[in-house]
């Protein structure tokens, strides 16, 4: 019996160690799929979505969402150190370390008291262990558990720099794209004919941005669960954007050469494929289409007015389409995942922009014009 509690505490600990490097150390997405971090969140978001969905006021049911993110990985911490308690504390009463205390307990209790305190580097010594290797022991657990803590004390920083990192683009958006962000009225805020070199500066700087959003997402996947501090937009939201307004400028709209707007698709793509891998979400083909054939001549109609009119004829269209294509299931399999919209290709009507708005002034002035 306790050689058997003493080869599972062993695996316990080494599995629990090796769960923790993965998840905060190694920089890189692990397929291995018997892992507790995988399991939690996956099980966790599905019961936590199955929640929400209960939950009829859209405002109410986004806060709910946004609560996941930030509570699972407490929750994963506790975890780790509740499983590193455990088997430490298993492992010295398997080798039957003998036990200094008032009442010369030497039960299992007694010896998870002893693993508690000692990882949690309380030192009562109200009981200590009287052996070579129960002192041993005792010192190797109060290392694991002091470089436990130095981990999660550096990891959070990281990850809360890497979000606000993330989340200044969307911001930025605001103001450029609408909200939600809708590619078409992007370009119409652009008046793309006359500033041409700041639409490359952009696109730029959004080819930057999905790399970041990548490399970012498959280091720290909880990220994806983060969702914006901001009304009607979202990680998912600009990364579908992009890719929006790029596929546009790759068909062809007067004045702007496709170059940058190329490679900044390629980028966003691969973003968006990669991260449905790291979720295990198959891509799958929006209900409806996005960009219906009167949508699309709006669309036109949008960019003509603006001075920058899209490519026409079947051949654009089917373009287009293809483009459209590449990223689309994959955007709406992450989005049907994580509750996220999708954006329009034009600015909704009489929407206003969250700069526009204020908890203190509901009816804040319609200042869209003054960005045509």
């Amino acid at each position: 019996m306790r050689t058997v509690a003493c080869v599972l505490s062993l695996v316990c600990l080494a599995y629990i160690l090796w769960e923790a490097f993965e998840t905060i150390v190694l920089p890189r997405t692990v397929s291995r799929n018997l892992r507790m971090t995988r399991l939690l969140y996956r099980y966790g978001w599905d019961f936590w979505a199955f929640t929400a969905k209960r939950i009829r006021d859209a405002g109410r049911r986004e806060t709910f969402l946004g609560y996941f993110g930030p509570i699972s990985l407490p929750i994963l911490m506790a975890i780790w150190a509740f499983g590193l308690i455990l088997s430490f504390g298993t492992l010295q009463w398997a080798l039957g370390v003998p036990m200094n205390d008032a009442e010369h307990s030497q039960s299992y209790r007694t010896h998870l008291y002893m693993s508690g305190t000692t990882f949690f580097t309380l030192g009562y010594g109200d009981v200590t262990p009287s052996s070579p290797n129960g002192r041993l022991s005792a010192v190797i657990e109060s290392g694991v558990g002091l470089g436990f803590f130095a981990l999660v004390i550096g990891y959070l920083p990281v990850l809360y720099q890497v979000f606000s990192k993330r989340e200044i683009t969307i911001s930025l958006l605001d103001a450029r794209a609408g909200t939600p962000p809708a590619a078409a009225e992007l370009l119409r805020r652009y008046q793309v004919n006359d500033n041409v070199a700041a639409l490359d500066a952009l696109l730029k700087e959004w080819e930057h941005w999905s790399a970041e959003l990548l490399e970012s997402q498959l280091s720290y996947p909880v990220l994806a669960y983060y969702r914006s501090q901001h009304d009607r937009v979202s990680w998912l939201s600009t990364l579908t954007l992009i890719m929006d307004t790029c596929s546009l400028l790759i068909v062809g709209v007067d004045g702007v050469k496709p170059t940058q707007a190329r490679l900044t698709f390629a980028m966003a793509r691969h973003a968006a494929v990669d991260i449905s891998l790291v979720f295990n979400k198959a891509p799958s083909d929006p209900p409806e289409d996005r960009l219906p054939p009167e949508r699309l001549r709006e669309v036109r109609q949008i960019l003509a007015n603006a001075g920058a009119p899209l490519r026409d004829g079947e051949d654009a269209d089917k373009k287009l389409q293809k483009l459209r294509s590449l990223y689309e299931p994959y955007v709406h399999a992450l989005g049907k995942n994580f509750f996220y919209s999708l954006p329009h290709w034009m600015a909704e009507p009489d929407a206003k922009d969250n700069w526009q708005t204020s908890a203190w002034d509901d009816d804040a002035p319609d200042t869209r014009g003054h960005f045509a």
